[in-house]
């Protein structure tokens, strides 16, 4: 679908234009204000004129062939419309109507839908707000917009029309579109995202997210703005547990919808923010910045200890890393500072150099050539209206000239939020140097940042398994059944063997290797601990053949209407390292991996890792050393270091069996799996798979 006569018009008819306060007014007057009047045109059957323009009584009347069309009328009217619309070769459109889907009228939106594909026309909307391309100097907009264009590099595009106007009463952000999407009954977010990756005015893109409707068109644009390295910033609402859905096992329950988008954004480079103030704030650092870091580090250089202290403690909870200076970068400080200063990363450089803008320009310089530092922060608080005699003058004077050389990227610090001095402010943007929020915020956002700088597209699967479900029943197999497919895929399962009889049993008890376990064979009980299913340690005959009956009493009286297969004997593994390793299909996004460590790590502190696949054994590691638990795989106090690649090599085979059974599998756990050490390879204990049938 081209969007460029919709969001790049060269002319415009307002069909239902009027004087009546509402979105048909605030859009006139909006419109008004655009640069190309002799392009604009107002239709309505009973007026003469609009706001002093002239109107015309319908679309065949006008001078000229528009590219797009905003609908000013109800919804029992649009459909029409736009067929006339059509017909006199306009291709574009936006409709404001509600009463569509969000409402429950689906029949209606599809039929709009089906409407829009047959006419071969790109339609906003609907229950939308329209949109402003500052850029092209255009206000289709339903609300009014009180503020003058501020062309800019931003792109805004949000489900909430209200969030779109509140943007643009932020002074200091400056943007190329703020698009209002509505309902995405015809134009998906997708279809926008494709548009602006390509548009050389938008340097990053927002979006405030409500859900996701073509998975499909939504890979395929985030892996082209990933391989483009063109940034995306989204805050996607619904976090809460309401959206979670019970699941039969420890995957399904920690792998819920909003963890599988977050797992998703990490595929894709993506930046996830928490809420609109870092949505504003993220996107416009990143449109300030000449540049990304080329690592992830910084330095903090401020005027006392306390604000010294400050940045080293946020920065540190955030993860933020602030290397030793270089010898060469201590002695240029030691050149540069007063003698009672300490040269240290963080910096307290004293307030000596406050008054002193080229100095102090000289040991921003010296910390931005230092070849461990990444970026410099300023730290300073930027107070509405400075007086000419305030130190932030000289200050932002040194940092303008340290900024310029284009070393590496600079960014200010504040400790308080406030508003920001314009002047300052504008001055220091145009040298490329972002002003930050306060600590608790500009912090969260450096970590945002250093992820995006540690990101490397060529080195991810930039793939997903979209899954087309089939059946509806979930069967679940057993721990045999189970092993056995995984062993038929490809997978190392340790041996075992189905017991459902005395003539079996007097074979099995002579040939096993002890000790061994015992454990109850059954698709109907898949927590086999809870009905006593599960003997440990089986050291001799007699203690197997006891093992033996007791489990299959114990499932009898507990658990008297599962199907038993009998009773699963096996070798008892060494003890490892226990670890979890699971899949979870998402309905949308296809399977997502998790690992994490097993025990109460598990249980109780939820450390675990997730990841849509397919995985590359690169990812894999990545995910394993995410964990906090990750310490005990690579050798804590003095115990061996575990076999980890073994781990993430079975990973990957999990990872490739859940890519082929897409869209018959439901949910898998591996748990535990005993990582042995280095060199040794993993074990899996047990095997969960529930499937669709």
């Amino acid at each position: 679908m081209n969007l460029k006569k919709l969001l790049s018009p060269k002319s415009i008819a307002v069909i239902g234009a009027s004087e009546k306060p509402g979105f048909g007014l605030s859009t006139c007057k909006n419109l008004l204000r655009s640069s190309r009047q002799e392009h604009i045109y107002f239709i309505h059957p009973k007026r003469e004129a609009v706001l002093g323009k002239k109107c015309y009584k319908s679309i065949s009347e006008l001078p000229e062939q528009v590219d797009m069309c905003i609908v000013l009328l109800n919804k029992s009217l649009v459909i029409p419309t736009l067929e006339e619309a059509a017909a006199n070769g306009c291709h574009a459109a936006i409709v404001y109507a509600s009463g569509y889907g969000e409402t429950g009228d689906k029949a209606a939106e599809q039929e709009l839908r089906e409407t829009a594909k047959r006419l071969n026309m790109a339609v906003m909307g609907v229950n939308c707000a329209g949109y402003i391309s500052n850029n092209d100097d255009l206000f289709p907009f339903g609300m009014i917009v009180n503020r003058d264009a501020r062309p800019g590099n931003i792109a805004i595009i949000s489900q909430s029309g209200k969030i779109c106007l509140n943007m643009m009463q932020v002074d200091y952000m400056n943007f190329s579109y703020l698009i209002s999407a509505g309902n995405c009954s015809c134009i998906l977010i997708e279809d926008y995202i494709d548009y602006l990756i390509d548009d050389p005015g938008t340097k990053v893109i927002g979006l405030y997210l409500e859900g996701v409707k073509n998975p499909e068109k939504f890979t395929d644009v985030l892996r082209r703005a990933a391989l483009k390295r063109k940034p995306i910033v989204i805050l996607k609402v619904g976090r809460s547990a309401a959206g979670s859905r019970v699941a039969s096992s420890h995957t399904g329950s920690l792998s819920g919808s909003d963890k599988a988008f977050d797992a998703l954004c990490k595929k894709f480079g993506i930046v996830r923010v928490d809420d609109i103030e870092e949505l504003v704030q993220m996107c416009h650092m990143l449109s300030v910045l000449p540049e990304l870091p080329k690592i992830p580090t910084i330095s903090a250089m401020c005027l006392s200890g306390g604000e010294t202290g400050v940045c080293a403690d946020v920065g540190a909870a955030e993860g933020l890393e602030y290397p030793a200076f270089s010898d060469e970068t201590m002695k240029k400080l030691t050149e540069l500072l007063p003698d009672y200063a300490s040269p240290a990363n963080p910096l307290d450089m004293t307030a000596t150099l406050s008054h002193d803008g080229p100095k102090y320009a000289e040991v921003i310089k010296a910390i931005m050539r230092d070849p461990n530092v990444g970026m410099v922060l300023c730290g300073q608080t930027i107070l509405p209206h400075q007086n000419l005699t305030d130190v932030i003058y000289p200050m932002s004077d040194g940092m303008v000239m340290a900024a310029n050389e284009r070393i590496k990227p600079v960014a200010v610090m504040n400790f308080f939020n406030c508003d920001r001095d314009s002047a300052i402010r504008s001055k220091l943007e145009a040298a490329g140097v972002a002003i930050l929020p306060a600590t608790g915020t500009g912090f969260k956002l450096l970590r945002y940042m250093k992820k995006m700088v540690e990101y490397h597209p060529e080195e991810r699967t930039l793939e997903l398994a979209i899954p087309q479900p089939k059946g509806s029943e979930r069967i679940a197999l057993s721990e045999y059944e189970s092993k056995m497919e995984l062993q038929r895929f490809g997978v190392r399962v340790p041996f075992s063997e189905v017991v459902s009889s005395e003539e079996q049993l007097d074979r099995v008890v002579k040939e096993v290797s002890y000790p061994c376990v015992a454990k109850i064979e059954s698709a109907d009980i898949l927590h086999k601990s809870d009905v006593g299913g599960v003997k440990l340690n089986l050291r001799s005959e007699t203690e197997l053949r006891a093992a033996y009956a007791e489990v299959l009493k114990n499932a009898a009286e507990k658990a008297p209407a599962a199907k038993v297969n009998g009773v699963l004997v096996q070798p008892m593994l060494p003890k490892g390292v226990e670890v979890i390793v699971g899949v979870n299909i998402d309905p949308q996004f296809g399977p997502m991996i998790l690992c994490g460590l097993g025990g109460v790590f598990v249980e109780v502190f939820k450390d675990v890792a997730l990841y849509p696949a397919p995985l590359s054994k690169g990812e894999a590691l990545e995910m394993i050393r995410s964990l906090k638990g990750f310490k005990m795989l690579s050798g804590y106090r003095g115990s061996a270091k575990c076999d980890i690649d073994a781990l993430a090599e079975l990973m990957v085979q999990i990872a490739d069996y859940a890519v082929a059974n897409k869209d018959t599998l439901c949910e898998m756990d591996l748990n535990p799996v005993f990582v042995y050490e280095e060199g040794k390879g993993v074990d899996m204990a047990d095997a969960v798979i529930i499937k669709r049938k």
